[in-house]
């Protein structure tokens, strides 16, 4: 089992999972997930890494915070967590929400983040999503985002049955298993817990404007591995792909959304030989 320790840091106290030793990867989840979502792949990659995975702030186990859902800020968050670790340099893995902040973490501190994997999210407004937003966002976009208060108060005393749509959906029907789905749950369930959630997607206009300020002013230097699987597919790839300039970009067949618990063994079978280069150049 991975050590929980609780790290001050930018204003708020993060819950960590942190598990192995070695060149440190950090992964950062999404909705309605917390750091379990990275279970099957701490376990496997802690043998060769320091694994490192937070709560992001307001998330699962980490402190509230009345601010600072921005993409922007989480990645500020990420980067004062390493520093607070001791950590000068990360691969950094991302999934859904995660990956707003991951992007940003690496084109504000590219000699911090060395292997960058992002996975089935968009970055904004960025060009190359077209298809896939053919028929507008996904519907909880909206709903999150709606007047403060409104989405909590529908969904109170309903948290499990929509935490649980998102997780069958995110894995095609298949579902992940109890106790994971259970700490997801407790997680996401409460008033304020919804609310901190949401606070995400009603920030995503000032994330997507500092996402378009940041590729404005430079590129992705870093070394990068967009990934994909159902609904997201190749979109996040399309997006990277004039503004990056190392990027490979793969499509798991069969994948539902949460593609470390839908489909471990696939990601860990493109993401170990992609962090082989970190390993000799963190050596």
């Amino acid at each position: 089992m991975p050590e929980l320790r609780r790290v001050a840091v930018n204003g708020v106290e993060l819950n960590v999972a942190l598990a192995g030793t070695g060149p440190a990867v950090l992964l950062l989840h999404g909705f309605p997930h917390t750091w379990q979502v990275w279970t099957d792949v701490m376990a496997d990659l802690s043998g060769r890494h320091r694994v490192i995975a937070p709560d992001l702030r307001g998330f699962g186990a980490s402190g509230p915070a009345a601010c600072g859902y921005d993409a922007g800020t989480l990645a500020e968050d990420a980067a004062a967590l390493l520093a607070a670790l001791g950590v000068s340099s990360a691969a950094v893995v991302a999934v859904d929400a995660g990956t707003p902040p991951a992007f940003l973490l690496a084109m504000r501190h590219p000699g911090l983040v060395r292997r960058l994997v992002v996975m089935e999210s968009l970055l904004g407004r960025l060009p190359g999503a077209e298809d896939f937003l053919s028929d507008g966002p996904p519907w909880w976009f909206g709903f999150h985002a709606a007047a403060p208060g409104l989405a909590e108060t529908v969904l109170e005393g309903n948290e499990a049955a929509y935490v649980d749509w998102f997780l069958r959906a995110g894995t095609l029907g298949d579902g992940v298993r109890p106790d994971i789905r259970d700490a997801f749950v407790r997680a996401y369930t409460g008033r304020e817990a919804l609310s901190r959630a949401f606070s995400y997607y009603r920030a995503l206009p000032e994330s997507a404007a500092q996402i378009e300020r940041a590729v404005g002013t430079g590129r992705l230097t870093v070394p990068t591995m967009a990934l994909g699987a159902h609904p997201v597919g190749s979109a996040l790839e399309r997006q990277l792909r004039p503004v990056t300039d190392d990027l490979t970009g793969h499509v798991i067949d069969d994948c539902g959304h949460i593609i470390p618990l839908h489909r471990p063994e696939a990601l860990l079978a493109l993401v170990r030989p992609f962090l082989a280069g970190y390993e000799t150049s963190a050596a």
